[in-house]
């Protein structure tokens, strides 16, 4: 094992939140047209590879960058995961003008970690926040993607007129621009994040037990002992799991039900905002009232979204419906994933806070793979109320789990209104 640096100082939330501003920009060029290039190449079959490897690259890439954060520092990490970002977005121009499927498959893996990367980007500005500013303070960085999430597609016709005078095929421009802005994003972190400042060794020249790093399996069995960290753990997972099954279904049931392809993007588009836009405020309420609160109201959001869905099925006024359920959904992710990530943040152990951190992002993108993956045959199946019943059994662990981390939080709360008691009693 080896001994933990502590965690870099930023030159300001700036920094993080200009990287995650990129980064986001960068990831939603690419995706706005990577089911496209696929479908030119591979045809119609395997047009939605491309998300499934961009959503594995995450995964995969999740728990190494996060062992490198963990013995090196948060700015090496970032860096390095932009940067194969970047490479990955070469990979995906050249299949482009070559012409090949595995290429442009292997690039999207690569490129996926880039969205790993912002993912962790909300870890490193509650490394360096105060204990009760840390959820503010990791909603402004999530916060940033919202402006990344709507300029990047917006981008993807300009880009591709760029791209053609280069003399580049159809539809490889806005790879071109995502490739400038992971650099970029890196750039910014590898200048303006400052180095790790390590607090001395303690006596003896060995470093204490607290300092050490474990593996992301050993950092997941810390976790499954401790309630909060645990609630945080499912939760993330779950809530991301609900988000993305019912998300990738929507357009096709609103197809389906002979809704047009505008209105589509219009739900889609709140969806997006649900998900970025309030960040802010679910962080000033998991400082204020706490974080285990703020999660709970985040399940309660996303079972509400999901009857919503299942309702809007048989109603008069289904695309409302449709659309208000997708807008809940959004925020009811952006309120689970906020307050599980402060709650990760502030009480896991040092010598496993990182690890677990990138365990926990590591599924839940596999979650979110795994629900994208099943989400199709159920909808074939059984239609959109059973996509929505689906989603509703997903919820189960966490409201499990929410329980005994509630018990928890009330326990600590009687313990420290016992000692305020008793500091006063002895008071002169």
């Amino acid at each position: 094992m080896t001994s933990v640096p502590s965690v870099e100082r930023s030159g300001g939330i700036g920094t993080l939140v200009t990287g995650n501003l990129l980064g986001g920009v960068a990831v939603a060029s690419g995706i706005a047209v990577g089911g496209l290039l696929l479908e030119r190449l591979g045809g119609t079959s395997v047009a939605g590879l491309g998300q499934a490897a961009s959503v594995l690259g995450a995964a995969v890439a999740a728990v190494p960058l996060a062992g490198v954060a963990a013995r090196h520092g948060r700015r090496r990490s970032l860096v390095l995961g932009y940067a194969i970002a970047v490479l990955g977005g070469v990979l995906i121009v050249t299949a482009a003008v070559v012409a090949q499927l595995a290429v442009l498959l292997a690039g999207l893996a690569m490129f996926g970690v880039g969205q790993a990367v912002n993912l962790q980007s909300r870890y490193a500005a509650a490394d360096g926040a105060a204990p009760g500013a840390r959820a503010r303070t990791m909603s402004i960085v999530i916060w940033a993607t919202t402006i990344g999430s709507v300029a990047g597609p917006n981008l993807s016709e300009v880009a591709d007129r760029f791209g053609r005078w280069l003399g580049l095929p159809g539809l490889a421009g806005p790879y071109v621009f995502s490739v400038v802005a992971f650099a970029l994003a890196g750039a910014v972190v590898a200048v303006f994040l400052r180095p790790a400042v390590r607090s001395p060794a303690p006596a003896g020249g060995e470093a204490d037990e607290s300092r050490r790093t474990v593996g992301a399996v050993a950092a997941l069995r810390w976790a499954a002992g401790d309630p909060a960290a645990r609630f945080a753990v499912v939760l993330i997972a779950v809530a991301h799991a609900t988000m993305v099954m019912v998300m990738v279904m929507t357009p096709l049931h609103m197809q389906h039900h002979g809704m047009s392809l505008q209105l589509v993007g219009v739900v889609i588009s709140l969806h997006v905002l649900g998900m970025y836009a309030l960040s802010p405020v679910f962080g000033w309420l998991a400082d204020r009232l706490g974080a285990v609160r703020t999660a709970c109201a985040g399940m309660l959001m996303l079972a509400a979204a999901v009857v919503l869905g299942f309702v809007a099925v048989s109603a008069s006024e289904g695309s409302a419906l449709t659309a208000l359920a997708l807008i809940v959904l959004g925020v009811g992710w952006s309120a689970s994933m906020i307050s599980a990530s402060a709650l990760l943040a502030g009480t896991a152990a040092d010598h496993v806070r990182v690890p677990l951190q990138g365990a926990t992002d590591a599924g839940m993108n596999y979650a979110g793979a795994a629900a994208a993956a099943l989400a199709g045959p159920i909808l074939a199946a059984g239609g959109f109320r059973a996509v929505n019943v689906a989603a509703a059994i997903i919820l189960v662990p966490a409201v499990a789990t929410a329980v005994p981390a509630l018990r928890r939080r009330r326990a600590t709360a009687n313990e420290a209104g016992d000692d305020g008691h008793r500091a006063r009693a002895v008071r002169p």
